[in-house]
């Protein structure tokens, strides 16, 4: 398995953080980015740098995307000069970002249709940190004899992953996660407000609710963010309305009622349409505190 011939696509703050670890492991890399100059940290440390997706492909026993939304898939994958292009049968798509589970599905056909490349997608809870730390949780769509190839690279980045059907899956789980992150933020920073306004020493709810059943990832890590209003290094909220908006429309697909993801994405919509998207995930705290200047005013 260390003789496996590495791609990876998508070296931002998440996927380079994943890069990182595997050059720390002992694995060369092949890398591919639309902007050269930005691969140079990798590049550097021993990556080879290929021209296009394809010639990536052609190089390259597993490939690895961390890409930002379906659309940017597509066209690594399916486009011209795409992975599909010149893959090998015995290669395997491994699918880090967060996309739409039924394009999931229909991309998993057309490049097994194309080229017999296996997909397996695999998005990551966790965040940067967890990426640098090896402690992601990864969540897997496909087969699991295909999972078992790349287990060993999952090791070096991840705590634990978990295969969750076929393909399709791990983008749908990914997507329950994000549903359940986003309520805990909207409920956290209802439940700080009000707080604040009642007289409450608001910034030690952390602290105090710690090892109950209201605690969780979210009370410590993002309400005391908000409690402090530090939304620095925060991942943009357009990122989170992508994935809010994937909830809604599997929510219409499944018939499935998703009246507090919807308000969630109403809030989150609300945050980018008055020019606060830099706020990020713990941004809906930002609408309170807006709104309490507002009637100052």
């Amino acid at each position: 398995m260390s003789d496996m011939r590495i791609g990876f696509i998508g070296l931002g703050a998440l996927g380079g953080a994943i890069a990182t670890r595997l050059q720390s492991a002992g694995h060369d890399l092949h890398i591919w980015g639309r902007d050269a100059r930005k691969l140079t940290r990798w590049r550097d440390a021993g990556a080879v740098l290929l021209s296009s997706p394809a010639e990536l492909a052609a190089s390259c026993d597993c490939v690895l995307l961390c890409v930002t939304d379906t659309v940017a898939v597509e066209q690594v994958v399916l486009g011209a000069q795409g992975i599909a292009s010149t893959a090998r049968s015995d290669t395997v798509l491994l699918d880090h970002s967060t996309i739409h589970p039924l394009a999931t599905r229909r991309f998993a056909m057309q490049l097994h249709a194309a080229c017999g490349m296996q997909w397996l997608d695999a998005p990551v809870s966790g965040g940067v940190t967890g990426a640098e730390q090896g402690r992601l949780v990864v969540m897997a769509g496909g087969d699991e004899a295909v999972l078992d190839r790349v287990r060993p690279l999952l090791a070096h980045y991840s705590q634990r992953v978990t295969l969750m059907g076929g393909h399709g899956a791990g983008q749908a789980t990914k997507i329950a996660n994000q549903m359940m992150i986003g309520g805990n933020i909207a409920v956290a920073a209802e439940a700080l407000n009000y707080a604040a306004n009642f007289g409450v020493a608001a910034a030690r709810l952390p602290d105090a609710l710690a090892g109950g059943w209201a605690d969780s990832a979210v009370l410590q890590h993002h309400a005391r963010r908000m409690a402090a209003a530090d939304y620095v290094n925060e991942v943009n909220a357009t990122i989170m309305v992508k994935d809010v908006d994937i909830a809604c429309d599997l929510g219409r697909e499944t018939l499935s009622p998703m009246p507090v993801t919807a308000l969630v994405q109403q809030m989150y919509r609300q945050l980018i349409a008055q020019g606060d998207a830099d706020k990020g995930q713990s941004g809906l705290m930002w609408l309170y505190k807006q709104r309490a200047l507002d009637n100052d005013e």
